[in-house]
């Protein structure tokens, strides 16, 4: 719960899109968070939490993962828990990746997508992805824990033309 000087706590990054038309191959959206260090808040991520895997202390899980973007309102949802975080780690970056097994895709290409990052009752972010229409990978958010050992948000909306392999490695890269 956030309140004077207590920065971020705990909140909810969730992801919608409509499934592709009959007979298309179905689109895969992910959510995927980047873990970083002190000493490295812009080197190779600590670890990454994705479709396959979580936090190894569980702050960050993934509670829903949609292959087609069926479902109703958003089709993945993950929590972050940024004050449980181990004091070593000082920045944590969430973005969306398409599979591309199907041949290059777009956010553009995919009807009706959303990004929300959401603490309690208040949103945060709500961003339909079409700034970022021509990306296939995009970074949305990153907490940063800051002096007084609180986390202050800050929205991203940075697209990138990377599959989701080398996103992972690329999403929490220094920008400008």
């Amino acid at each position: 719960m956030s309140g004077l000087n207590k920065g971020v706590g705990k909140v909810e990054v969730a992801l919608k899109w409509d499934p592709s038309p009959a007979g298309a191959a179905p689109h895969d959206l992910d959510l995927v968070a980047g873990v970083y260090t002190a000493d490295a808040p812009h080197g190779s991520p600590a670890y990454l939490v994705h479709f396959d895997s979580r936090s190894p202390d569980g702050t960050i899980t993934l509670h829903r993962d949609s292959r087609t973007g069926q479902g109703f309102g958003y089709d993945e949802a993950m929590t972050l828990e940024l004050p449980r975080l181990a004091e070593r780690y000082a920045r944590v970056v969430v973005g969306v990746a398409i599979q591309q097994s199907g041949g290059r895709v777009t956010f553009g290409q995919v009807a009706r997508t959303g990004v929300r990052v959401r603490e309690g009752y208040t949103d945060l972010l709500d961003d339909d992805l079409t700034s970022v229409a021509d990306a296939t990978a995009v970074v949305v958010a990153e907490f940063v824990r800051d002096e007084t050992e609180g986390w202050t948000f800050r929205p991203l909306l940075r697209g990138l033309d990377t599959d989701p392999q080398d996103f992972g490695a690329l999403m929490g890269a220094r920008h400008s």
